[in-house]
């Protein structure tokens, strides 16, 4: 990944932050993307919040000249990928993934060697070279969908998330060769914590994100995508929801289904880890300044560009 040099600092930051990136956003003829995983102020900027599979479908129609991503690297690669002759903008160089960094480029590269014959579906959540790599892209949302689509005698390398590709291969009873990968927020969260909270709370449900671990997601009543997840509390009549994923998606089953109560699953340490320290450096001001100065900025090779945007072109054609 090439990115430009970060903004240099301001003396001061306008009084009125969303007034001011309404603004810019006009000027820049410019469009916010943002994950659920973004903070509150974030997401209620945005002009569309999703999961990596309707922001990758997002970038992909957008007419606007400047892609503001609220997300991490890999995602505002896709988006530059999509769109190679637009701007894409990431408030903070620093946002990376851990799921993505568990997988290098030339660790994978000898790992593929050493499996010939075999499709490679890589998940989104990995770099731009790890898709040029691979055949098929996918996300948590289709996921199934797409293996499902593959030939049964077809054998295949599944990348970079080993809990998300065991799921796949439970859903779809196919065997893959896994890569042995995980985010840290999603392997944090503690079996037993969870067990202690549905006693304390047991008229409710446990959704989880199948990023978790096999011993977590037994317990859950529903497993899906961030989307999934939040389609399920607005359709289900329960009143009460233990959520295994981030806790930034909150926010928005708070706005979409009101009245409801959601509880964040904790993690097995005493600390903030069941939010990812790196969806968290984005923050309003940052994403003002990003505009303001129209840096950092996201640039890829147009060979490496080429490369990446066929698997997720196929994906987003076998997508339901």
């Amino acid at each position: 990944m090439f990115i430009t040099q970060p903004p240099p600092a301001v003396d001061s930051l306008p009084e009125d932050l969303f007034a001011a990136i309404a603004d810019l956003k006009t000027d820049l003829k410019a469009v916010i993307l943002a994950h659920y995983y973004q903070e509150p102020d974030i997401q209620d900027v945005a002009d569309y919040i999703g999961d990596s599979l309707g922001l990758s479908r997002q970038a992909a129609a957008t007419d606007a000249e400047v892609i503001v991503f609220a997300g991490v690297h890999f995602m505002a690669e896709t988006a530059k990928i999509l769109n190679p002759n637009k701007q894409v903008l990431l408030p903070d160089l620093e946002a990376g993934c851990s799921l993505a960094d568990s997988c290098p480029p030339q660790a994978f590269a000898a790992f593929k060697q050493a499996h010939p014959g075999h499709l490679v579906i890589s998940y989104i959540n990995c770099t731009a070279e790890i898709k040029a790599m691979s055949d098929i892209i996918c996300t948590s949302a289709n996921a199934v969908a797409i293996v499902e689509q593959i030939p049964a005698d077809q054998p295949i390398i599944f990348a970079p998330d080993q809990n998300l590709g065991r799921y796949v291969m439970a859903q779809t009873s196919r065997d893959m060769v896994l890569w042995p990968g995980s985010c840290i927020v999603h392997e944090t969260f503690s079996e037993k914590k969870l067990i202690q909270l549905q006693l304390d709370y047991p008229e409710a449900e446990v959704i989880a994100h199948p990023e978790c671990e096999p011993p977590v997601l037994s317990h859950a009543h529903y497993i899906g995508s961030t989307t999934a997840l939040l389609r399920y509390v607005q359709n289900r009549d329960i009143q009460q929801f233990i959520v295994v994923t981030e806790p930034g998606i909150i926010h928005q089953m708070e706005k979409q289904a009101p009245g409801k109560r959601f509880i964040p699953a904790p993690p097995a340490a005493n600390c903030a880890c069941n939010e990812c320290p790196y969806m968290r450096l984005n923050t309003l001001e940052k994403l003002y300044l990003a505009m303001k100065h129209r840096q950092p900025e996201i640039t890829l090779p147009s060979s490496l560009q080429e490369a990446a945007l066929k698997p997720i072109e196929r994906m987003l054609a076998m997508s339901p």
